[in-house]
């Protein structure tokens, strides 16, 4: 079964690429001071989960060179949409291989990184993660209503596919 947090992050998943559904490559780079553009959003949160699940999981790392784009502290970029996706689609679902393995009981383990364990437990990086996402697709609405989109999506949305399940 998988674990409720895993399901909760594939909702925000879902979320964030409803949010940007219709987005042209084009407007996906602009950027609006003091944010950066959707297209490093994108590739910013492939960043995150190609760290916390596919580099520190499982020792491979599928995008070298975003952390250079788009990592934390990174000068801003405005990389091509279509590139962002592609990494972002392939990096989730690489993601998917361990967060499918998550118990309660792993989750409240700590990750080791050169020799010694990380200040976070997985669980709290999946829930860093999950917020990650929420606090990015807030800030790829408000980019998108700033510039002038219409019929932007609702929040939340069909919550039916995460309702709440107690832990196992």
């Amino acid at each position: 079964m998988i674990h409720p947090l895993v399901t909760q992050l594939r909702f925000a998943r879902s979320e964030f690429t409803r949010c940007l559904e219709g987005v042209s490559a084009e407007d996906a780079r602009r950027r609006l001071l003091p944010m950066n553009c959707i297209s490093w959003i994108v590739g910013h949160l492939a960043y995150q989960e190609n760290l916390y699940w596919v580099v520190r999981t499982q020792g491979r790392d599928l995008a070298p060179d975003l952390e250079h784009q788009v990592g934390w502290g990174q000068p801003a970029s405005t990389p091509p949409l279509d590139e962002m996706w592609a990494t972002w689609h392939t990096v989730t679902d690489a993601a998917d291989t361990y967060l499918d393995t998550l118990t309660t009981e792993r989750l409240q383990t700590h990750q080791k990184w050169e020799g010694a364990p990380l200040d976070e437990s997985i669980g709290t990086k999946l829930l860093r993660n999950i917020y990650h996402y929420w606090f990015h697709t807030g800030e790829a609405h408000a980019i998108r209503q700033l510039s002038g989109h219409t019929d932007l999506p609702e929040f939340v949305g069909d919550i039916s596919k995460a309702v709440y399940c107690p832990e196992a």
